[in-house]
């Protein structure tokens, strides 16, 4: 007998899952995924995650072998952890707060990734702030048997770019497979929302769905408030904008409670308007499209421009998209310093796998496997779940990522062109935006991409926002970790005028928020 023990997710092809495993599609929702999950295992057995496509994180318990198998799904959209106790039992769940009650865990901070933490603003790789609490890294399943643990990858990426097809035949097998998939993503009984940013992919993904309501983050600061733009492409496709101004006051005042709900500290400034964004919706629907992946994916960063420049030199620094404190800048800040703790060496094993291949490629290898799970993915899943609401993003799909695989370096980011003499820069995710220029106007599918900003760097630098900022960094609690005349030295350049600190100060003021939470209030 198969039990169900966790899971947390949704699987896009159930559809198709119930007819070959001969399940009844009219079961609810829950019983039906628990029926896929249990026929799955046992008609495919440890490799059932190849044929199943949606963001999951399971446990089942197999009674006849007393054995334990947990899975991630193979690009991480949902966590897992696990603890091995004293007395030889395996605490396991996909929330870290779970594991965190249970018998037999013992709560002690985890002070050696701080200072990956530090340079990355998240924490990659499998350790957490917790000592001994585990995450299962994407691709992997987990089996606990007879007192041991196992672990296996049963997916990586494989990369293999194909010359024979034209810029254009891409774009028309992305566009195929994203309208082959949206079908999937709800139920005609479910009602949805969809984000809606300035960018080409949320308004892609919501110009592929008859979704009627879009939701968008804006600020007062209209240099970076990208929801007016956001606004247009919503009465263009004929769809009602809904717009969250978010104040200053809000925006700080809401962050114990998303380091709290994001169970290990997050320096991304975007994750507390994302989390404001999460409970507005949450009050109109329990069900909303997001765009994320596609950047990861097909190059939408402007710092991928630099990949050739870069060359073999990206394996000796290249640690993914955000890298913001150095080494020497650590040992002085850091009360304690680990000298075997290095960002660079979390990403050797993944550089081992394109060695090969062109410098685009590794880069967005390492944001695939290092940033995607560690930040992005995880922001999304834990401000939905604290909010009540179900975040679903298409783009985020295996056969999407087939063909990113297969995808040469030269139709994600094409080469300069030579304009009336004149270099101009093509346009980065090029295959993306032809495709979504199928359904939207030149202007949104070629837009610059702006990114979901927060003008944090403003905000924060200002008096009447930044008190418990101050408070944070003169406490009690900073000097356990810090020294503190260095980190204010730091905040005090900055509220000065070096407004691109802010993520340092933000970054050392989160992961103190997120101590307090855990470690001072509990």
């Amino acid at each position: 007998m198969i039990q169900v023990k966790d899971f947390r997710g949704h699987i896009r092809n159930w559809e198709a899952l119930c007819g070959e495993l001969d399940i009844d599609k009219a079961l609810s929702r829950e019983a039906r995924e628990e029926a896929i999950l249990i026929k799955a295992y046992e008609t495919w057995g440890y490799d059932m995650a190849a044929h199943m496509y949606g963001m999951f994180a399971f446990a089942l318990w197999d009674e006849e072998e007393q054995k334990l198998f947990c899975l991630r799904d193979q690009l991480g959209t949902k966590p897992f952890y696990y603890y091995e106790t004293t007395d030889g039992k395996l605490l396991y769940g996909g929330t870290v707060r779970q594991i965190l009650e249970q018998e037999g865990f013992v709560k002690e901070l985890n002070d050696r990734v701080l200072q990956l933490y530090m340079t990355l603003t998240y924490l990659p790789g499998e350790d957490t702030f917790f000592k001994g609490l585990k995450k299962l890294l994407p691709g992997r399943y987990l089996v606990w048997q007879d007192g041991k643990l196992t672990i296996e990858r049963y997916w990586k990426p494989n990369y293999r770019p194909d010359y024979s097809k034209s810029l254009e035949d891409w774009a028309d097998e992305l566009h195929n497979t994203l309208k082959e998939i949206m079908p999937e993503v709800k139920t005609d009984e479910e009602d949805a929302w969809s984000f809606l940013s300035s960018g080409v992919d949320s308004s892609y993904v919501l110009a592929m769905t008859d979704i009627e309501n879009a939701a968008s983050c804006g600020y007062d600061h209209e240099a970076l408030d990208e929801s007016r733009e956001a606004a247009k492409t919503a009465e263009l496709l004929g769809r009602k904008m809904n717009r969250r101004i978010i104040q200053p006051e809000e925006y700080f005042g809401i962050v114990p409670w998303v380091m709290y709900n994001m169970e290990q500290p997050l320096g991304d400034a975007s994750a507390i308007a994302f989390a404001l964004g999460c409970r507005s919706v949450a009050e109109n629907t329990k069900l909303c499209y997001s765009g994320e992946g596609s950047d990861e994916l097909f190059g939408g960063y402007n710092m991928y421009r630099n990949a050739e420049r870069y060359g073999d030199n990206l394996k000796t620094f290249y640690v993914g998209n955000t890298n913001i404190m150095k080494e020497d800048e650590k040992k002085r800040i850091l009360k304690k310093y680990y000298d075997d703790v290095l960002p660079i060496d979390l990403v050797k094993d993944i550089y081992a796998e394109t060695e090969d291949l062109d410098p685009l490629t590794k880069m967005q290898n390492i944001d695939i496997q290092i940033y995607l799970e560690g930040d992005i993915y995880l922001n999304v899943d834990k401000m939905a779940e604290a909010a009540g609401l179900e975040i679903r993003m298409p783009i985020t799909d295996m056969r999407i990522f087939d063909i990113a695989e297969r995808m040469p370096a030269e139709c994600k980011i094409p080469p300069a062109r030579e304009v009336d003499g004149e270099r101009v820069e093509s346009p980065n995710k090029a295959a993306v935006r032809m495709a979504a220029n199928k359904v939207l106007p030149d202007n949104i599918a070629y837009r610059k991409k702006l990114g979901f900003v927060v003008p944090i760097r403003y905000w924060m630098a200002d008096d009447r926002y930044n008190g418990d900022v101050r408070a944070k960094f003169n406490s009690d609690m900073a000097e356990q970790f810090f020294n503190v005349d260095e980190i204010n030295a730091i905040f005090d350049e900055y509220v000065g005028g070096d407004s691109d600190l802010w993520r340092k100060v933000w970054t050392i003021y989160t992961f103190l928020v997120w101590y307090e939470e855990y470690f001072v209030k509990r």
